[in-house]
């Protein structure tokens, strides 16, 4: 019967799905093997490594190969799209189709700082979002400080399609709703928890359970009460206790429906 009790246990509390990680970074280089060796017992189910350049897409889909609970995302981050030329683009085109590659991404539009080029930030974002409609994969976007822009390129580029999450979202209710009417998702994180989070908060209240996946950014982001330190999946159970209080539900509940949004975003059976 202990057994038993045990079994079920590790069933009902193995069901967080971290959406958007990066444990290629240099931050897990010392202890990043335990780490996720001990993810499965903690309750993470499932993990997305993300790319935000073509050798980061490389060591996530490396990940991928290595551990059965983690998948890769293949695309190039807005703040390196400087980096991309025709040939390269070949090569990533190449690996968003390797194996347990679930999403192109991350790709999108950062204005927060003055490089790269606007024009450059643009013009290898539509051509990605085209790219991930020809693959037909799933889109993680990072849009900062460029709302408009971003709902502008994926419009022209018609990505509703395709289905994507809006990754780490910063906006407003009203942003939000321009994206949940077309079927995305809202990536949410340990910003949540942050006593200046009231935009967020105000979308984590209006947007459909069913519709909020939720994600570390990893080692990004930390939330209350390890807000500063190294992030990691093991932190998500913060997340999700703020989410069930912003919609009045149990936190086990929140685990259940954000991991089968998930598992629904990147089509994983």
């Amino acid at each position: 019967m202990i057994n038993l009790l045990g079994m079920l246990k590790s069933e009902v509390t193995e069901m967080i799905f971290d959406s958007h990680a990066h444990y290629d970074d240099g931050a897990f280089d010392e202890d990043r093997e335990e780490l996720l060796g001990k993810m499965k017992e903690n309750g993470i189910s499932h993990i997305v490594n993300v790319g935000a350049n073509i050798e980061s897409t490389r060591n996530s889909i490396a990940l991928a190969k290595k551990y059965d609970y983690i998948y890769a995302a293949a695309g190039v981050h807005p703040s390196d799209a400087a980096e991309l030329n025709e040939d390269n683009y070949q090569e990533l085109c190449r690996l968003m189709d390797e194996e347990k590659v679930v999403a192109v991404g991350e790709i999108g539009l950062d204005y927060y700082w003055d490089e790269p080029d606007r024009k450059i930030q643009k013009e290898w974002f539509a051509r990605q979002l085209s790219t991930a409609k020809e693959k037909n994969k799933p889109i993680i976007i990072h849009s900062r400080d460029a709302a408009a822009d971003t709902l502008d390129i994926i419009k022209a580029e018609n990505s509703w399609e395709t289905g994507g999450v809006i990754h780490c979202f910063s906006y407003s209710v009203e942003i939000a709703r321009e994206y949940l009417n077309k079927g995305y998702y809202i990536g949410i994180g340990g910003v949540l928890t942050f006593n200046n989070a009231k935009k967020l908060k105000e979308v984590a209240e209006y947007a459909p359970l069913e519709q909020i996946v939720l994600e570390t950014d990893c080692p990004y982001l930390a939330p209350v009460p390890n807000r500063g330190k190294r992030n990691s999946s093991l932190n998500l159970t913060y997340v999700a206790d703020m989410l069930a209080q912003i919609k009045g539900i149990d936190r086990a509940k929140v685990e259940e429906i954000t991991c089968e949004n998930a598992k629904k975003l990147y089509r994983i059976v």
